[in-house]
This record gives structure tokens, C-alpha cells and sequence, in this order.
């Protein structure tokens, strides 16, 4: 009851503009599992401040200092600092994402407002052979990821982008394909990223295509040498018998 009260109160003041409020709203990133500090903007409480945490997204008031009273409200996985009031949230997921807002009453009000992205950890990406797509010179490459959303995946040559691909959307799987020659001496990484942090796996072309390797592009090969060795045998054969023929034809 208190809680819905103060932040009616708050959504009032917003409207009749009693607010020192710059109108902009911060944007903050941070990795799923960490920890990630909301900064008030003071840098020491006075005797008489009141601060209100709110999340905008619920309208629930998570937690506020009433220095002069002494008393100090938090949830779980909150963390104030009892100098500035900056709220820090702990061990963050992925629902913790979205709009908060500070409100500091001195004399006059504060507010401050921060948008929150939580990022789900990133998966390390797996390269394997693409054994679907024959080829005698190059060996086919996917570089795979699963269950990923706001990432971008990668392929490098060195230092230089090859190819890359991007999704906004939630818990999907990625594929990027590369094709390489089997003696390539390059170096080939596979990275996948979002704003903030990044995966890595290189390449290991002697593993995942060694030099020598038995494939269906070799099978094609060989059935391929064997037919037409057959038909060498073949047209051989019919030649030695019409050249036969040609002779006794000839005698009688």
C-alpha cells in the first residue's frame, strides 16, 4: 500500500514538472550475471534527502533512504550505498531489463532515469565440416551457434571480416559457412558478439580438414576413374572386334 502510494505521488510530480530533470535517459548494458551500479548523481546524502528507487516497467518501488529517519528499504539482490544512494543490482538477469528511475527530494526534486539491457551470456562457437557439400580442392566449413538472440556471428581471415551474419530475435540458432583450401596456411577464427562482450574459436584446418581424408567427394572421384577406365576397356574391346571382322571380311 505505502509502495503504491509513493509512486502515484511521484507520477503527480512528474506532471506538474517539479522535477530537475535533464529528460534524457541513460542507457545501460550488462552481461547476464553480473552486477551493474545505477548511479544517483550525488556524491554525499544530506540529513534531510529522501530517495526513491522505482522500477517503471512494474511501477513497484524496489527501494529508498529516509537519511533523516534512519531507515533504509531493499529488496533482494539490491544494494545501496548509504553515501551517494546509487543502487546497484546483483547477480542482474535477463527480466531485470528495462526502465528505472531515482527520485531525490532536497529542496527542490531530482530524477533521474536509466534504461537497463541485459545481455544473456554469450555460447562458445563450434566449427565443423560441412560434409554435404562435396569439393576435392576445398573443404566446407559451418561455424554454429544455438539458443542465441541480439548477436552478430563472424567469420575472420586474420584480422579481415569474411562474412558475418546478425539477429535481433531471442533463443535462435546461427549457422555461417566457409569454404577453405585443405593446405591453407591462414589463419580462420569464427566470433560471435553483442555490444559488449565477445566469443572466440580458431580454427584448427590439419583437425577439422586434414590433407589426407577420405569424404564423398573422394568416393564421387574414384566411381568416377573407375567408369572410366571400364569405358576405355570397353571401347577396347568393340575396336579389337570390328578390327577382327575387318580382316576376315577382307580374306574371304
Amino acid at each position: 500500500m505505502f509502495h503504491s502510494f509513493v509512486f502515484r505521488c511521484l507520477c503527480f510530480w512528474q506532471l506538474v514538472g517539479v522535477f530537475a530533470d535533464s529528460g534524457t535517459v541513460k542507457s545501460v548494458s550488462v552481461m547476464e550475471g553480473d552486477s551493474v551500479t545505477l548511479q544517483s548523481g550525488l556524491t554525499q546524502i544530506q540529513e534531510n534527502d529522501l530517495i526513491y528507487w522505482y522500477s517503471e516497467d512494474s511501477g513497484i518501488l524496489i527501494a529508498h533512504i529516509n537519511k533523516e529517519a534512519g531507515h533504509f528499504n531493499i529488496l533482494n539482490r539490491l544494494e545501496l550505498d548509504h553515501q551517494t544512494g546509487s543502487l546497484t543490482i546483483m547477480n542482474i538477469n535477463i527480466k531485470n531489463s528495462g526502465l528505472y528511475n531515482v527520485t531525490i527530494r532536497r529542496n527542490y526534486f531530482i530524477n533521474h532515469r536509466f534504461n537497463v539491457t541485459v545481455y544473456a551470456r554469450l555460447p562458445v562457437p563450434v566449427i565443423s565440416r560441412d560434409s554435404s557439400q562435396c569439393s576435392s580442392s576445398c573443404c566446407s566449413l559451418l561455424c554454429s551457434v544455438v539458443n542465441v538472440g541480439h548477436v552478430a556471428l563472424s567469420w575472420y581471415k586474420g584480422n579481415s571480416l569474411l562474412s558475418n551474419i546478425s539477429v535481433s530475435d531471442l533463443s535462435i540458432s546461427l549457422s555461417l559457412p566457409l569454404e577453405v583450401e585443405y593446405q591453407d596456411k591462414n589463419t580462420y577464427s569464427c566470433v560471435i558478439n553483442n555490444p559488449i562482450r565477445n566469443q572466440t574459436t580458431h580454427l584448427n584446418i590439419s583437425e577439422v580438414c586434414p590433407a589426407v581424408h577420405i569424404s564423398c567427394c573422394d568416393t564421387v572421384e574414384a566411381v568416377i576413374r573407375l567408369v572410366a577406365t571400364a569405358l576405355v576397356g570397353v571401347a577396347a574391346a568393340a575396336a579389337s572386334v570390328l578390327l577382327i571382322n575387318d580382316i576376315r571380311s577382307s580374306r574371304s
